[in-house]
């Protein structure tokens, strides 16, 4: 049966931060930026009307296997997700080749993690393949400053080398964007507004855990940063996105300026830009998931993951972030008991980004 779903055009670096980059003092960071941005509203406004014409396109499913079934192509610098296959599932790493090898392992990753810690049988819980385009490009002459989900497929840039490194080389990214396909497999979140703000969420919350459970970090001791591997650190940057403080990943810096994520309602952006802020408002259900992860204690691939990943099953394509916090609030109780003391840390958490449960 074919899936109905929104096949939104999810990236990694929000339209924010690209139109930051034109603003650079360095002509290259800023060349490139203008020639992303065009290059990615023909990708948008061509995928937009694919998705009219097929809005019930179902691609290759797993037909229930529950092995990983892993697919890379090269894109040769073109935007082609359907290049020439230079690493399947079980065939050894290609020497060399940092993004085939980074792409298949941790996309390998993900799916243990989908397995072992959500129950679930890869993306659509029937066991899709992770297929994946790496070194692609929308303009054959500028390097991708960006990683995405779409239809099935994953495609990642290789960056400009200034501001971003290659988009394969950061774990918690590759899990966030996979983890569109996730909630586009459940909730079906539209991608617009506040619905739009917990799809972004929920990729970063799966995302963070991937990286937390590879690496055996309790969520006390974890960064919660996402997309750290991905910039070129400097002072004034450190990440894309900050879920311990959102609005600190960057500040003043001279290619990207200030990140704008609010941590509280108090902030929320209001105007249409980036879909209605789906990027940047994500920052307010990001914070309220870490202070329940800390709240908790332990290991956030747990039990905050646990309500998290149930609560997205009880919302619809157009809820919001009071939804949500209702939602994650009768998780905890259905999960650990009403009153529990992980319901009370629920409670606790969306009350402190303005959110009364």
């Amino acid at each position: 049966m074919a899936h109905q779903c929104n096949h939104v055009f999810c990236h990694i670096i929000p339209p924010h931060m690209l139109d930051a980059m034109t603003k650079s003092s360095d002509s290259n960071v800023r060349d490139m930026a203008i020639s992303n941005i065009a290059a990615a509203e023909r990708a948008r406004a061509v995928r937009a009307t694919l998705a009219e014409v097929r809005p019930t396109m179902n691609l290759l499913t797993g037909a229930g296997s529950t092995k990983k079934q892993r697919v890379i192509h090269n894109a040769k610098r073109k935007p082609n997700l359907n290049g020439p296959v230079i690493r399947r599932e079980g065939g050894g790493a290609v020497k060399g080749d940092h993004e085939t090898n980074e792409a298949y392992r941790f996309a390998g990753y993900v799916h243990d993690f989908y397995r072992k810690i959500l129950k679930r049988n890869s993306i659509d819980d029937l066991g899709m393949p992770l297929k994946s385009s790496v070194r692609y490009r929308e303009d054959p002459s500028v390097p991708y400053n960006n990683a995405f989900w779409w239809q099935q497929q994953m495609g990642y840039g290789e960056g400009d080398g200034t501001v971003f490194k290659r988009f394969t080389g950061s774990l918690d990214v590759v899990g966030h964007e996979h983890s569109h396909g996730l909630v586009e497999y459940t909730a079906n979140l539209v991608y617009r507004g506040e619905p739009g703000a917990l799809n972004e969420s929920f990729a970063d919350v799966f995302g963070i855990l991937v990286k937390q459970w590879k690496n055996k970090e309790k969520a006390s001791q974890s960064d919660w940063l996402i997309g750290q591997e991905l910039i070129f650190q400097s002072p004034t940057r450190r990440a894309l996105r900050s879920m311990k403080a959102p609005g600190t990943a960057y500040q003043n810096d001279p290619d990207l300026l200030s990140d704008p994520q609010p941590a509280h309602m108090d902030q929320k952006y209001l105007g249409a830009a980036d879909s209605y802020g789906v990027h940047i408002n994500s920052g307010i259900p990001n914070h309220a998931f870490y202070h329940v992860a800390i709240d908790i204690g332990g290991n956030a691939w747990e039990k905050p993951c646990a309500i998290w990943y149930d609560a997205l099953h009880r919302l619809r394509a157009n809820s919001d972030f009071d939804d949500c916090a209702k939602a994650t609030y009768l998780s905890a109780g259905s999960l650990f008991g009403i009153g529990s003391n992980e319901q009370k840390a629920v409670k606790k958490g969306w009350n402190k980004v303005g959110i009364a449960v």
